[in-house]
């Protein structure tokens, strides 16, 4: 939106003075207003009128103008403020001497959320219940003063004023401040009130098929925190490889892979960012890596043939080996998640599950009762992983295609579905979990799947597909649920798959994903459709793009 130069007219101000007495939605792609005061417009002079104006000069000196200020306009930054009030002043930028403040009492958990903001717009940092002209002071608010991870930043009388109901809050507030000062050189006069959609925001990442170094790894997690997203879920085991260092079973380790310690670098890292790690071990199926260490669990068909990445589930061992691995690292990832997997086991693709494979079918029946089949042997086996990990307080995951209907047995209800599909066997329409009561993010492999290589007809995710057609309510394909289940839908994460590992370098990675994510960012923060078209919102994300 461009702004008019020149001093408005009486009726213009008029307006203008009550649009500014109102809380308007922001319209991300506004420019902010301009830190120059504005002075009225000079009048024109004649010939005969100058001298007069020179004489009265040298007998006294003229008035000094009021500086006066275009309305304001919201903040520019990715994902968009949901809520901004406009006022009339300078607006704010860092300026030598000033800090970023937190009150003592606030200190023990804010303070690192200050320091980094202070590094990110060189600043100084102190602890003070004292802010000086041109400081940003973070403080929290009274204990459910908003919804969780929102916050409130007042620009006003030449300081910047950060609060919000948890840590969270506040420094998703320090995210805009930074792609304020970045987007337009300064931060707009007025109040900003804003908060997800969206409680699960993020990334998945298959470092499985595809080592990623930690370094990139850090770097993308401060990526993720400049747009507000609060998930990255690592699918560390597949049939390609075995990704985290085990001291229980370091025979089905794969090398290279990440040790203990690179681990705990990366959940540290995270911590600080206000983003959760969801750590994956998939079961019963993609435990291609473990199988090569322990074939005596490998599932296999009536005539003998292994079948690929799956365990025998009827076999004990096959349950102790994973615990045994789920009970080592649950105390690794201090997260609230943990993903169990459970998609794809292929013996429930065999035309004739109870025929080709009758040691499941026996040993369903045996637990189960006469009636149980296959799907309820493996039902039972998702329940029991999330036995495991339950005690250790995780909220337990899972793909949507292990999840069985008509059985004996029926996943748990507290395990959130990752829908990602409705190819796959067992992939049930969304609306079928959702009328269950069920609580689902969004992985639509329409839009959210980055799979390197491309295989099996996938295509890379565009940005611009995901900004203008996907929203949370497009679980699967491209048709929305119904706006009545929104509340059951968590969240959503872009998913990057290494099928082809070679495909792509982490370099090309990083930038493939760069716009797919920023514009998932925006869907997940804000359901309103967003207001800039795609272009305009293309060139902030690029000026908001980091060095290197």
């Amino acid at each position: 939106m461009r702004v008019r130069s020149g001093k408005p007219t009486r009726s213009h101000a008029a307006a203008t003075a009550v649009v500014a007495a109102l809380v308007t939605l922001a319209v991300p792609g506004c420019t902010a207003a301009s830190d120059e005061p504005r002075g009225p417009a000079e009048a024109s002079t004649t010939g005969s009128a100058a001298p007069a104006a020179r004489a009265s000069a040298t007998t006294a000196p003229p008035p000094s103008p009021t500086p006066s200020y275009a309305l304001s306009s919201a903040p520019r930054t990715i994902p968009a403020v949901r809520e901004h009030t406009p006022a009339r002043g300078p607006g704010w930028k860092p300026a030598a001497g000033a800090r970023v403040v937190v009150p003592p009492g606030n200190a023990a958990a804010l303070a690192d959320e200050g320091k980094l903001l202070a590094g990110e717009l060189r600043m100084g940092f102190a602890e003070t219940a004292d802010p000086r002209s041109g400081d940003v002071e973070l403080a929290l608010g009274a204990e459910n003063s908003g919804p969780p991870e929102s916050y409130t930043l007042t620009v006003q009388g030449g300081r910047v004023r950060i609060t919000g109901p948890d840590e969270a809050g506040v420094f998703y507030g320090t995210r805009t401040l930074k792609q304020a000062v970045k987007s337009a050189g300064s931060a707009p006069e007025g109040t900003v009130r804003d908060a997800p959609a969206k409680p699960q925001r993020g990334l998945n990442l298959d470092i499985a098929r595809k080592n990623f170094t930690v370094g990139w790894i850090e770097e993308e997690l401060r990526r993720m925190a400049d747009l507000k997203l609060n998930q990255l879920g690592l699918h560390f085991s597949d049939d390609q490889a075995f990704r985290i260092q085990s001291d229980t079973h370091p025979e089905i380790v794969s090398t290279p892979h990440l040790s203990k310690a690179d681990v705990r670098r990366i959940n540290a890292l995270a911590a600080g960012l206000h983003i959760t790690v969801v750590p994956e071990l998939d079961s019963p199926g993609h435990l291609g890596a473990v199988l090569r260490a322990h074939p005596a669990l490998q599932l296999r068909d009536v005539q003998g043939r292994a079948v690929k990445g799956a365990v025998d589930i009827s076999n004990p061992a096959s349950a102790k080996l994973v615990d045994e691995l789920l009970r080592e690292y649950l105390p690794l990832f201090p997260g609230a998640f943990w993903h169990l997997g459970a998609d794809e086991y292929q013996a429930l693709v065999y035309r004739d599950p109870q025929a080709s494979f009758p040691q499941l079918a026996r040993a369903a029946q045996q637990k189960y009762g006469p009636s149980a089949r296959i799907q309820d042997l493996a039902e039972g086996w998702l329940n029991d992983r999330a036995d495991v990990v339950r005690p250790a307080g995780k909220a337990p995951k899972a793909w949507n295609d292990g999840f069985f209907t008509g059985g004996v047995v029926q996943a748990a209800k507290d395990i959130q579905v990752e829908y990602w599909t409705g190819k796959e066997n067992g992939a049930r329409p969304p609306l079928e979990y959702l009328r269950e009561g069920r609580k689902l993010v969004n992985l639509n492999d329409e839009y959210l799947y980055y799979v390197l290589g491309q295989p099996n007809q996938f295509t890379y995710p565009t940005g611009k597909r995901i900004y203008e057609q996907w929203t949370p309510l497009v679980l699967r394909g491209t048709t929305p649920v119904p706006d009545r289940y929104a509340a059951q839908i968590l969240g959503a994460r872009l998913a990057v798959w290494c099928d082809l590992a070679g495909a792509q370098t982490q370099a090309q990675v990083a930038e493939g994903i760069r716009l797919p994510l920023a514009a998932l960012a925006q869907k997940v923060w804000d359901a309103r459709p967003p207001q800039p078209a795609w272009a305009e919102f293309k060139a902030l994300a690029d000026r908001l793009r980091p060095p290197g």
